[in-house]
């Protein structure tokens, strides 16, 4: 194998598998938002309810729509670059990708679809309904995905047939602790990047002295205590996880804690099982992201412990705006503790692309050095722009606040409304 290839589409995957993973954290979040904020507008026939919902579900939809383009590109790559990996493993953990599919493609986005255009057309009740069963199945898309990144990473269930491996033991599969345990860290760490989400534009509404005071008051406090309980949460996942690497990758734990006698040793033992070769993966890579998911933990947890009791202060959520500030500069955080998590988790079994079983070097597929590149450069290049218009798109309609335009718009009520019901709206006197 051409290492120049290999390397390239280690690169490319990683670009684009890591560009995905951002759009899919924010969606999952927000979804669960969405949905208890509708339960509550549902329940209360509040009007400002209501408006919580159109707002924070527009932006929902917003990430959701380019975030869905991103996931198709990248699976593109299972058949153009990596194309020993399918041959080898396809028969287990392609069967959870199909599955995904089904469910993300098929369930998930025609009740979306309900959900978008359902408003003032189906009961109230129905669309409630509708856009639980979206995030329900949001979360289930994101199991099957960590159900396929799972057995990579432990294999279980499977033997070989014909130098191919086959399913035999669905349930060891589907209950494989890597991938629970990533799929409830995922969920929690999904929670917590939609509450500073929320809580960054809510605090950049309050900073500009928005006359939607109320309205942004509240997305301010729904941002902050929904941060605190999904970072611990997290963080409880992660302490697992991390725990389990003794067991299941030895050799990834050992270059975290700098362990070198036990890299050796474990260095010795793979080239007695495996036959020649290096088994340490790249140290400054492994480390380093696992360095960095945990400076951003610490940080996320000063702001959310902090955030927790001012946000009990009502002088705090409307006036403190060197807190505003503070919250719109931590935005980026979770975003960054998620990529660097999956950095670690992923670099850090390297050389294995199904640990113990396949080495990358053997999974990639046999293209040229310039076909490679030309393939990077073509993914890199959509995959950038389609991050730019989204996060274009997002601030821009972050940034006009909640109007009566766009979803759950009625053109008939529309009419009779003031066109401008914030400027009605009175200022605080905290």
């Amino acid at each position: 194998m051409n290492p120049d290839v290999l390397d390239l589409a280690r690169l490319q995957f990683a670009l684009t598998a890591g560009g995905h993973f951002l759009f899919v954290a924010l969606t999952l979040g927000l979804a669960t938002v969405v949905a208890v904020l509708q339960t509550r507008a549902t329940v209360s026939r509040n009007p400002l309810d209501a408006r919580l919902v159109r707002f924070w579900g527009q932006l929902y939809v917003i990430n959701y729509a380019v975030g869905i383009v991103t996931g198709l590109v990248m699976e593109f790559q299972f058949g153009m670059s990596w194309s020993g990996l399918t041959h080898y493993a396809g028969n287990v953990f392609g069967a959870s990708l199909a599955v995904e599919t089904i469910v993300a493609f098929f369930v998930e986005s025609t009740f979306l679809g309900l959900w978008i255009f359902g408003w003032n057309r189906l009961n109230r009740w129905a669309h409630l309904a509708s856009i639980w069963i979206v995030t329900l199945t949001a979360y289930l898309s994101a199991y099957w995905i960590l159900v396929s990144n799972g057995f990579l990473n432990h294999p279980v269930g499977h033997r070989t047939e014909g130098g191919k491996l086959v399913l035999d033991d669905p349930v060891a599969v589907l209950t494989n602790p890597s991938a629970l345990l990533a799929f409830g860290h995922v969920m929690a760490g999904a929670l917590l990047t939609a509450g500073f989400f929320v809580a960054g534009v809510s605090a950049y509404h309050l900073f500009r002295r928005t006359p939607e005071w109320e309205f942004f008051g509240r997305g301010l406090r729904i941002g902050v205590f929904l941060s605190f309980p999904a970072l611990m949460v997290t963080a409880v996942f992660g302490g697992i996880q991390f725990a389990s690497l003794r067991t299941l990758q030895p050799m990834k734990s050992a270059v975290f804690s700098q362990k070198t006698a036990e890299m050796a040793q474990i260095q010795a033992d793979m080239v007695a099982r495996f036959g020649p070769g290096d088994y340490v993966p790249s140290i400054g890579l492994t480390r380093g992201a696992g360095l960095v998911m945990l400076i951003c933990f610490a940080l996320m947890m000063y702001f959310s412990f902090a955030g927790v009791i001012l946000a009990c202060f009502k002088k705090a959520v409307f006036r403190f705006r060197l807190w505003h500030l503070a919250l719109m500069a931590a935005v980026p955080l979770p975003y960054l503790a998620m990529i660097s998590g999956w950095v670690f988790r992923e670099a850090g079994r390297q050389p294995w692309v199904v640990h113990g079983l396949l080495k990358t070097e053997d999974a990639v597929s046999d293209l040229s050095p310039g076909a490679m590149r030309l393939s990077l450069t073509v993914f890199t290049t959509l995959f950038a722009l389609l991050a730019v218009l989204n996060a274009w798109l997002l601030a821009r309609h972050a940034r006009r606040g909640p109007v009566d335009a766009g979803l759950g718009h009625d053109d008939r009520a529309a009419a009779e409304d003031d066109p401008d019901p914030a400027a009605a709206l009175p200022v605080p006197r905290y």
